[in-house]
């Protein structure tokens, strides 16, 4: 099950800096030794089970943007899944900009009408952190102004914070097929486990694919944070020639739990109740693997 997923924009709006991180292990700061991408270049990422990700991270040079809208528009477009366009928020160029990105959703509409569009409106560390909020809301509106009649969802990000773990995140989760069965067991599975509340991130990149919550949290952001943490933390095991395989978290308010859930995934197990022993999260998450397995694997129906 390939799907085909466009980055794009401008030449230096950070496309290639931001797939280094989620897809290439990068840390932040080496990304700075990356050089600016060359036409189109391919990768195929096999997310979960059957799903892969065919992303083609285009270049953003005007020469390349003009071919790609002018003579390989049925190419580039054509049986595209997700537009992911990226603008650099700083960028003084922002109505050439906006031109080709106004090109590219017209392009889409013709060859690949039912693909779902995300602005990620980038570089926010760049902007004082009073001012982001009202910067991005207005940036959005005029996106989504501007994008009609298709509708976008649009985040703002960067390299530096867990913002850019929950724009892929949600990108990633719009194109899981069997994502809706696969929040149901969880939340049976959170139920058994008397949790607070369990995620599933996928293994390799760690962005969110599910999660079932049980006691509302005040943070919003905490699984990218989660995401953000435990992925620069298996970039330190794999220094130290170690390799991540599980890890607990104790405090006086809670325990989280981390461990192996199914090949692609990694499940996280929060509880609040002091009596809940680690070992029987532990013999819950062995004793749920075969059936996680299956449902990645599409071999099981709706009943539980």
């Amino acid at each position: 099950m390939k799907k085909k997923v466009l980055l794009m924009g401008k030449s230096g709006s950070g496309k290639t800096s931001m797939r280094s991180i989620i897809f290439a292990n990068y840390i932040a700061r080496d990304t700075r030794r990356l050089g600016a991408t060359i036409d189109v270049e391919h990768s195929n990422v096999r997310f979960l089970g059957n799903l892969v990700l065919n992303l083609w991270d285009c270049g953003g040079q005007e020469v390349f943007m003009e071919n790609y809208i002018a003579a390989q528009r049925d190419h580039i477009f054509r049986n595209v899944e997700v537009l992911i366009y990226v603008f650099d928020v700083e960028s003084r160029e922002y109505e050439k900009d906006m031109h080709y990105y106004q090109s590219c959703l017209d392009a889409i509409l013709r060859n690949s009408k039912d693909a779902k569009v995300f602005c990620l409106v980038h570089k926010m560390d760049l902007v004082q952190e009073d001012q982001r909020a009202a910067v991005f809301a207005e940036r959005e509106t005029d996106l989504k102004r501007r994008s009609l009649p298709l509708h976008i969802t649009a985040f703002a990000t960067s390299i530096w914070d867990e913002t850019l773990y929950k724009a892929w995140s949600s990108i990633v989760y719009s194109l899981i097929p069997n994502v809706r069965l696969l929040e149901e067991h969880l939340k049976a599975f959170s139920a058994v486990c008397e949790a607070d509340e369990v995620v599933l991130f996928e293994r390799t990149t760690f962005l969110v694919i599910s999660h079932a919550t049980q006691t509302p949290h005040p943070d919003i952001h905490r699984f990218e944070k989660v995401s953000n943490i435990i992925k620069q933390f298996k970039l330190s095991c794999s220094k130290s020639q170690a390799q991540f395989s599980c890890m607990e978290v104790k405090s006086t308010t809670f325990a989280a739990y981390i461990d192996v859930l199914t090949p692609n995934t990694y499940v996280l197990v929060i509880t609040s109740d002091p009596s809940i022993q680690s070992a029987v999260t532990q013999i819950n998450i062995n004793a749920a693997r075969p059936h996680f397995q299956k449902i990645e694997q599409g071999q099981f129906a709706r009943q539980y």
